[in-house]
């Protein structure tokens, strides 16, 4: 049984984690620069729930050790998992010995030489502030959640919606568990854990459209369920090799009947749903999608070049799609089809479009410098339409208008999801005809934008074809690489408290 413990008034809590999606299906490596770490006082920064005078800061002495979350991209290296990880420790043993330490992290990060990244710094850092601190984990709902991080997190739990609209409700939900467990002095909670041997894309598992919706759905009812403290389900992180990689269920609360009740009636829900997951959106190939925007009058139309999505790992300096935009006469005219394309690094390209200026002409070479499996890089010659500084993960963006084409062309690969983006280089998402993004389902500011939308099963490191990838580690069989699989073991797994062995291999 959990050891009872004593109630904190004014517990003392620790912040720790990195974060990152890391596909292994992209030729991209990670480095530690990418994850933009916070450290000391200014990790509390990153959580409004945490600024001064709102409830939680005031229930808890809060002690930020680092904090740092990539763009999700390709796997992380050796020398930047040493340098970021050591330092996090460092700085956690230099701490006020706390009672409590919120884990915040995503949950796939895929690192050279190290499987389940995520459970193996967690077992670091429970060797660093000891047995007996309590230690909540916050995740993105496309993480991976093994047995060994389920034991060594107290509490647990993950985003409920995709897009994930309640990214940081979460967190606060997260923390605010823990704070009650602290300052009640209750024991321990008990968790139940259930692997569910399903892999699928998040464009296939987003919660605006059923069954996604439904299944979602029960996660709050088993939470309301009288000793239960919180639910949670997660997809699993798909572009990645790795034997955790899949979905998963864990309840947490104080009656095991009750837990192993709620995880066991979510992790049945989530597998009679599977042959029911389909798109969020329609499907087709990037020159017929192309082929319906043009001859349809629904305006804007958005257009997802979905196998160099950034945002869920992609290198994002495949050119495929924008080589083959280019290639089409219809925008070969500069009164063409407005099309805003979003968009390829050029590093070079960049600084020469800089150079030039706005209004000037230039022929600019960008793209295929990391992934170059599918298209090499592009050349354009065009009129620089407008220039940005400071963008925090592009650094520096361009505009290049060739005919009625505007290309968005980075320093460093950056994700499009506001129409601030856009309209910070001078262009009129609502007012263009069609407007490419390399993205999956589309953020929420975008989708309300949209009038018609698509999304292109393109080529690259996310690619959404999952069978076609060539998945070798991960636990098979699993859906729906085995598509008549019988029906899986889906009885909750007891995990014991975090100050107690785990043992044995109940997978």
């Amino acid at each position: 049984m959990p050891r009872s413990r004593t109630a904190a008034a004014r517990p003392v809590i620790a912040i720790a984690g990195l974060g990152i999606e890391s596909s292994t299906f992209s030729p991209a490596r990670t480095r530690a620069p990418a994850f933009h770490p916070s450290r000391g006082a200014e990790v509390l920064d990153r959580y409004p729930f945490l600024a001064p005078g709102e409830e939680l800061r005031e229930a808890a002495d809060w002690h930020g050790a680092l904090v740092g979350k990539s763009l999700p991209g390709g796997t992380v290296t050796a020398d930047a998992w040493a340098e970021l990880t050591d330092e996090l420790i460092e700085r956690l043993a230099a701490l006020p010995r706390p009672d409590g330490l919120w884990y915040d992290i995503h949950g796939a990060m895929t690192v050279e030489g190290v499987d389940d990244a995520e459970a193996v710094l967690l077992e670091r850092i429970r060797a660093t502030v000891g047995p007996d601190v309590i230690v909540s984990t916050s995740m993105d709902l496309h993480g991976n959640v093994s047995r060994e991080l389920v034991h060594g997190s107290d509490l647990i739990t993950c985003y409920r919606m995709a897009p994930h609209e309640d990214h940081m409700e979460t967190k606060e939900r997260a923390v605010r568990n823990l704070v009650d467990l602290l300052v009640s002095g209750a024991p321990r909670p008990v968790k139940a854990w259930v692997p569910v041997p399903v892999l699928l894309a998040g464009e296939q598992t987003s919660t605006r459209i059923e069954p996604a919706r439904s299944v979602y759905a029960a996660v709050a009812e088993t939470e309301a369920v009288d000793g239960v403290i919180d639910a949670a389900i997660w997809v699993g992180y798909a572009w990645a090799d790795e034997p955790r990689n899949r979905a998963a269920v864990v309840v947490t609360g104080s009656d095991r009947a009750a837990v192993s009740a709620g995880a066991e009636r979510l992790a049945q829900g989530f597998w009679k749903a599977r042959h029911d997951f389909g798109f969020v959106a329609p499907t087709g190939t990037f020159d017929g999608i192309l082929d319906e925007a043009l001859a349809g009058d629904r305006r804007p139309y958005f257009i997802s070049d979905t196998g160099d999505n950034p945002t869920a790992g992609g290198a994002g300096d495949v050119t495929w799609g924008l080589t083959r935009l280019l290639a089409r006469p219809e925008f070969r005219k500069d009164d063409g089809p407005t099309v805003v394309y979003a968009s390829v690094p050029g590093p070079a390209a960049v600084e020469t479009a800089v150079a030039a200026g706005v209004g000037a002409t230039v022929t600019v070479t960008a793209g295929a410098e990391v992934d170059d499996r599918h298209a090499g890089p592009v050349t354009l010659t065009g009129v620089v339409h407008a220039v940005r500084h400071g963008d925090r993960d592009a650094e520096t963006e361009v505009v290049v208008r060739v005919g009625s084409v505007y290309a968005i062309l980075t320093k460093l690969r950056k994700p499009y999801h506001h129409e601030h983006d856009f309209t910070d280089l001078d262009l009129d998402p609502r007012g263009a005809d069609i407007v490419i993004v390399k993205i999956g389902y589309l953020e929420p500011e975008l989708f309300d934008m949209s009038v018609g939308w698509k999304m292109a099963l393109t080529p690259g490191g996310v690619d959404q074809d999952l069978v076609r990838l060539g998945h070798h580690r991960i636990r098979r069989p699993m859906f729906p690489f085995d598509r008549e699989m019988t029906d899986p073991d889906l009885s909750a797994r007891p995990i014991p408290a975090s100050d107690q062995p785990l043992s044995g291999d109940d997978e």
